[in-house]
């Protein structure tokens, strides 16, 4: 599998100095959604770097070998930016380099 670089956020740090992390996106896959009704989606994520903004900017588009996992973690309130709707979720998206066979079998849970 893997994912793609689509975009940078910036960011500053307590200390007031900047960073900037990239945006992954997965594969499309289809989904389903709470009605039934089936819709494509692609996984998001952001990693930090400690890159420049140019170095971040010649990164987009390109690819990686890894995957983009649903992780469970504590409740947290989310706003979504196209209706401004306050849900609540209790999972993320990480980035997962792709494991060799060796990992895969030797892997604790």
């Amino acid at each position: 599998m893997a994912v793609t670089v689509v975009d940078l956020k910036k960011r500053v740090k307590e200390d007031g100095t900047d960073f900037f992390l990239l945006v992954l996106q997965g594969q499309p896959e289809i989904v389903k959604s709470q009605s039934g009704k089936s819709y494509m989606n692609a996984r998001r994520t952001s990693v930090s770097t400690t890159f420049n903004e140019q170095t971040c900017k010649d990164l987009i588009g390109t690819k990686f070998t890894g995957t983009i996992k649903k992780v469970e973690c504590g409740v947290y309130e989310y706003i979504v930016p196209e209706s401004g709707e306050v849900i609540k979720l209790d999972f993320r998206y990480e980035y997962y380099e792709d494991s060799t066979m060796e990992e895969a079998v030797f892997e604790t849970v």
